[in-house]
């Protein structure tokens, strides 16, 4: 009998072993990736270098967005929107708001948070991140527009250490945020359509509040209550009030939302009541934060500043983390909206962003506390002009890689020789899963290099390098088949209205001698993008010469996300020479 039992246990262990591998198991003529290197190099921070007291803003370069934060003791924890990327909700972990550990995702369970048939700026979005020192614990609350989910909420004890299920919140609409009281009794504000979906005109919003069950976790039915109808002043048909945060200061209530859409009219505002369900009075220095009144051709431009939280930093001096973009020399923003900061005077009835109402500035003085800008090193996160190499060695991915509506582990494999994707039968412009290694490109002059060692079967099999905004909006750079030779490959895809069909189209292509591993490099100089490849390891060659940036901005390919920079394998290729 205790023999049988053995013998069961272990065909479980093997069959477990067995299905847990099988996903990174060699298929459909994997390629294998290795040097990796991308290499940011923005004339900003070559003007504007740094002395021993200071730090670059935005904080979080690239599509960092919707940034929330809050603090227990010394730790300050701060999460973004992370769309249909996974893992869902990025988080980082900092001692003195300058130096930023990537912790990975929040939403890191394919089986619980699952963007499968996702569009790219769906997913997950606004998330709010609050400490409750009544119990000890984070919650995490975001609205989720997959896998129907809606409003949830997560938590846990130590963020560094993962996050329990997630909790469906029962309530419509977006952007929520929990508040805890002195009390230790719960909040939860939220965007929402005005009651019974009668808008007076196009934009107009409502924030809502509800009263929390802090023992079961969820909202109390027939707590909720409008606070908010339009925005600061409703005569003016305000559009678009979100993001709401709700404060206590000195025995007042305070709601900061985002007012005017998250484009160049972004603004911040504030809010004060006697009660957590006001009624709620706009402050009369509204807005508190903006870029909206300012040239739009100024140097080192930022813009569309706005959707911010604020939290009380060392030396009990408040700050705000907001989302700005920085767009390049056409105005376009393909970095996308990232996490910027500002220190906040708040000595007065309401706060203010200081200087965040004039022209932004690239750099600032270090919190109190700060003894050392670590950007960068000892595994902090890093900021300004960087390389990042990875040559695919370590034995867990860094968290900077991401996959696009499911998880990363799914299709790689970590070698001896360098980082194996398993193509999945899915072309890059499918709303499914891809076979796609992301990194955020966070410089608008920026230079990537990968070596690839690769021979494809078929005109089907292509790997390779994308540049991607969206499904609809990106470029493939890569190798391919046709008639028994090797060719490298450069293909446009657009979509140019939400209901058309994508435009593909050959920009380039060349035959290519793959008896060795091939080097793929991307470039960029503002609009212009190049992509090159090498057969020696020392001279480029252009594929298809300057291509515009165009479709990898916000601005022209809508959506919410900046530019995603990918390693890239498919057995359904269509980019064919």
């Amino acid at each position: 009998m205790k023999k049988t039992k053995v013998l069961l246990l272990l065909s479980v262990v093997l069959l477990s072993v067995t299905g847990a591998n099988s996903q990174n198991k060699p298929k459909n003529n994997p390629p294998l990736f290795s040097n990796f290197s991308y290499q940011g190099n923005d004339q900003v921070y070559i003007d504007n270098p740094l002395k021993s007291d200071e730090f670059y803003t935005p904080i979080l370069q690239g599509c960092y967005p919707d940034p929330a934060i809050t603090r227990k003791g010394d730790d300050y924890y701060m999460v973004c929107s992370s769309f249909a990327m996974f893992p869902g909700v990025p988080i980082f972990h900092s001692k003195d708001l300058v130096n930023w550990t990537d912790l990975g995702g929040v939403l890191n369970d394919v089986t619980q948070f699952n963007p499968h048939d996702t569009g790219i700026s769906a997913g997950v979005y606004a998330p709010g991140i609050t400490y409750n020192p009544h119990n000890d614990t984070f919650y995490m609350i975001v609205t989720a527009f997959s896998g129907g989910l809606n409003n949830i909420i997560v938590k846990t004890k130590d963020p560094k250490k993962g996050w329990g299920n997630p909790i469906k919140l029962g309530f419509g609409g977006i952007d929520p945020s929990i508040f805890f009281d002195d009390n230790g009794k719960g909040y939860i504000v939220h965007n929402d359509a005005p009651d019974n979906g009668k808008e007076r005109y196009n934009g107009h919003r409502v924030i809502k509040i509800w009263e929390y069950d802090v023992e079961n976790d969820k909202v109390i039915p027939g707590t909720d209550k409008i606070i908010v109808d339009g925005g600061v002043d409703p005569a003016k048909n305000p559009i678009w009030i979100e993001a709401p945060h709700l404060y206590k200061k000195d025995g007042k209530y305070f709601l900061m939302c985002a007012e005017g859409g998250t484009g160049g009219n972004h603004t911040e505002v504030i809010f004060k009541s006697d009660s957590p369900k006001g009624p709620f009075i706009p402050a009369p220095s509204n807005p508190i934060l903006t870029q909206k009144y300012f040239g739009r051709d100024r140097k080192n431009k930022v813009d569309w500043a706005g959707h911010a939280d604020l939290v009380k930093g060392p030396g009990d001096k408040y700050y705000g983390v907001f989302l700005a973009v920085r767009p390049n020399e056409k105005n376009r923003v393909n970095t996308g909206r990232e996490t910027f900061i500002l220190p906040v005077d708040w000595s007065g009835e309401f706060p203010v962003f200081e200087n965040g109402l004039v022209p932004l500035e690239p750099k600032m003085k270090m919190p109190q506390g700060a003894t050392e800008n670590k950007t960068g090193k000892e595994g902090f996160f890093p900021n300004g002009n960087f390389t990042f190499n990875d040559n695919f060695t370590s034995n867990k991915l860094d968290n900077r890689w991401i996959g696009l509506r499911g998880p990363r582990e799914k299709f790689t494999a970590i070698t001896k020789k360098g980082l194996q994707i398993n193509p999945f039968e899915t072309n890059i412009k499918e709303l499914k899963p891809t076979s796609t290694l992301f990194y955020r490109q966070q410089h608008n002059r920026f230079s990537l290099t990968t070596t690839i060692d690769y021979k494809p079967k078929s005109d089907k099999d292509l790997a390779g390098v994308v540049a991607l905004q969206n499904e609809g909006s990106n470029y493939v750079f890569g190798i391919t088949m046709k008639d028994k030779e090797y060719y490298v490959v450069l293909q446009k895809n657009q979509k140019t209205r939400r209901d058309a069909a994508i435009n593909s189209t050959i920009v380039a292509s060349a035959k290519i001698d793959l008896k060795k591993p091939v080097q793929l490099q991307m470039k960029a100089n503002g609009d212009d993008y190049e992509f090159a490849y090498s057969v020696n390891g020392t001279d480029f060659v252009n594929v298809g010469g300057i291509v515009s940036g165009d479709i990898l901005s916000t601005d022209v390919a809508g959506g919410f996300t900046g530019c995603l920079l990918g390693l890239y394998a498919t057995s359904t290729n269509d980019a064919r020479p």
